[in-house]
């Protein structure tokens, strides 16, 4: 295993490094309204008799979070992820690394904390999680339609190997993907909350998890 040392001098660089990219802007614009949207209610599709139809408007209404910049700019499709509404490039430059977790020198916990750091004073804050990560290139999501997500996140082979049940479980109760509706100080958050979009999944498997067509 490679030591990796740091002196003060480069430490207070590293530190140097966080802070200007929290003040340049893991956020939305200056002047954005930062009102959290409700999410339909699984009832609200009840009307839907045919099964297909149904699930494809329930997984749309879900869309609405999985498309969402909290959700996409940790689902890049090359090996930097973005942030901002506008899903600009992260700053400073980053790295997947070999375990989605940054390159040697400068891991994601560099930066991202246990917790989101809101300090007083400043705008922005740095989102932070204990597992704070990027997704694997296999679950970009980042550039691509609801429907080629929604194949996407149905098959094994992209979606971190997990079952129907294991993917719900994971949209509905998993922390980091909680995160998205509370992205700390200067952030967008998801539409609705997570427990509302965790009906709207389960609600979609259970009518056959159709997809868009686009």
């Amino acid at each position: 295993m490679m030591a990796v040392v740091f002196s003060s001098r480069n430490l207070f660089r590293v530190w140097g490094v966080c802070a200007v990219a929290a003040l340049a802007g893991w956020s939305v614009a200056a002047g954005e309204t930062r009102n959290r949207q409700s999410l339909k209610p699984v009832s609200a599709f009840d009307h839907l008799k045919d099964s297909s139809a149904r699930s494809i408007a329930l997984f749309e209404e879900a869309g609405r979070v999985i498309q969402h910049p909290r959700c996409t700019n940790c689902h890049p499709p090359g090996n930097r992820p973005a942030q901002g509404d506008d899903h600009r490039p992260h700053q400073p430059l980053v790295t997947r690394g070999e375990d989605g977790m940054g390159a040697i020198g400068m891991r994601c916990n560099t930066c991202h904390g246990q917790a989101n750091f809101d300090p007083a004073g400043v705008r922005f804050g740095v989102p932070g999680h204990p597992q704070w990560h990027i997704a694997p290139v296999e679950m970009a999501w980042l550039g691509k339609t609801l429907g080629e997500i929604c194949q996407q996140i149905k098959d094994p082979q992209r979606n971190g190997g997990k079952s129907m049940q294991e993917l719900i479980h994971h949209m509905a109760e998993d922390t980091l993907v909680g995160w998205g509706w509370a992205p700390g100080k200067g952030r967008e958050p998801a539409p609705g909350t997570q427990k509302e979009f965790g009906a709207l999944i389960q609600a979609w498997a259970d009518a056959g998890a159709a997809c868009p067509n686009s």
